[in-house]
């Protein structure tokens, strides 16, 4: 089960900054997860309907939508720019 982290606005508008997500078989790739997150709607349909507002790390490396993730990993979303 990974572990998603959640930083700056998107944590304050979501209300965590982590939760662990058992990821479906069809979830191999971040934007597979953007699409699952986005689909929870609310908050999450919001933040994740323009994913282009918002970066990711698979690993504590920079990602794209394009890279895979799987259970083991950590997987940070975070805006463009962070500050202090």
């Amino acid at each position: 089960m990974p572990d998603i982290l959640y930083f700056a606005w998107l944590r304050d508008r979501l209300g965590r900054e982590r939760e662990s997500l058992s990821l479906p078989a069809d979830v191999t790739h971040v934007r597979d997860l953007v699409r699952l997150l986005h689909d929870r709607g609310g908050e999450y349909g919001e933040i994740f309907s323009r994913p282009e507002l918002v970066r990711v790390a698979v690993n504590q490396s920079f990602a794209t939508l394009e890279d895979s993730v799987g259970p083991d990993d950590e997987i940070a979303f975070f805006p463009p720019v962070t500050g202090g």
